[in-house]
């Protein structure tokens, strides 16, 4: 079933790059390579990083192909057009950060093909739910819309509340559990968020041998911006940040509820740390 699922996921693609071949000698392929989320986890980051390889041709859009309805029922066709002009040699990646949180996807990325690299990039879940909610609150205010106390949020009648989306999305384990019912451990590389932050060239150089790439990414294509306070690019001379909505300040939290937070998250990490066989440094 398996060999059969990934001949007809190879005459599919042959078929749609013939129809999208270009004339010099580029073509869009599906990818061969999905970073899966997680929000607020340094999706973009990733990519842009990844990017600085020239083996890699990265989807400039979240896609969201695999989760949202009104795109998957427009067929293989339409998600190979959202797709970048590649050489042949080039793999694509395209990257869409509710992928992992969505259910429905694991399955559905099987069926397209089933040797598919996953990168997974995650950071602390406390961490995570801040960012989350940071984001959440500036695109309310862009929009002079009315938004919640980060506290109304996060406590509920005095404990945590289990009914805000953004903690389930940094329950790691629960999600990681339904992909690796469609994938192995091994086609799944989980990226440290946090410590791609901190210092991005290591955690880049993981990520190479993990997609078995030529080593090229080096320690000179990073460096730090003292203004922004985080690392930026350098390529081939050119230097770039990310958007200036990467790496905003989190609200201030009472230190109360961020060690309900801490608490909350500590026995899910553990599970998780258990399913993918290493720990990370959360607190």
């Amino acid at each position: 079933n398996l060999v059969y699922l990934g001949y007809i996921f190879l005459m599919q693609n042959t078929f749609f790059q013939i129809c999208n071949l270009h004339p010099n000698g580029t073509l869009q392929q599906f990818p061969q390579i999905i970073i899966i989320g997680v929000r607020k986890g340094g999706t973009r980051a990733l990519i842009e990083m990844l990017s600085l390889h020239s083996a890699v041709a990265a989807a400039q859009n979240e896609v969201h192909f695999f989760d949202w309805e009104s795109h998957f029922q427009k067929g293989l066709p339409w998600y190979l057009s959202q797709m970048p002009y590649a050489f042949p040699d080039q793999l694509t990646v395209e990257k869409t950060p509710a992928y992992f949180t969505s259910s429905k996807v694991p399955k559905r990325i099987y069926q397209m093909n089933p040797d598919i690299k996953l990168l997974l990039i995650l950071r602390d879940p406390t961490g995570r739910v801040l960012s989350d909610y940071t984001q959440v609150f500036y695109n309310r205010l862009q929009k002079h819309k009315r938004y919640q106390p980060i506290e109304s949020v996060l406590v509920k009648d005095g404990e945590i509340n289990l009914g805000y989306k953004a903690l389930n999305r940094s329950l790691y384990y629960v999600h990681m559990q339904n992909w690796l019912q469609y994938f192995p451990l091994e086609s799944i590389h989980v990226v440290d968020g946090d410590e791609l932050i901190r210092d991005p060239f290591p955690e880049m150089k993981k990520v190479e041998r993990f997609l078995k790439l030529e080593p090229q990414i080096n320690a000179s294509n990073f460096y730090f911006n003292k203004t922004k306070g985080f690392y930026c690019l350098r390529d081939h001379g050119r230097e770039r940040c990310l958007h200036d909505s990467k790496g905003r300040a989190h609200p201030h939290v009472a230190p109360a509820i961020l060690q309900k937070l801490y608490q909350f998250f500590h026995e899910p990490n553990k599970k998780f740390f258990e399913l993918v066989g290493r720990p990370f440094n959360w607190k």
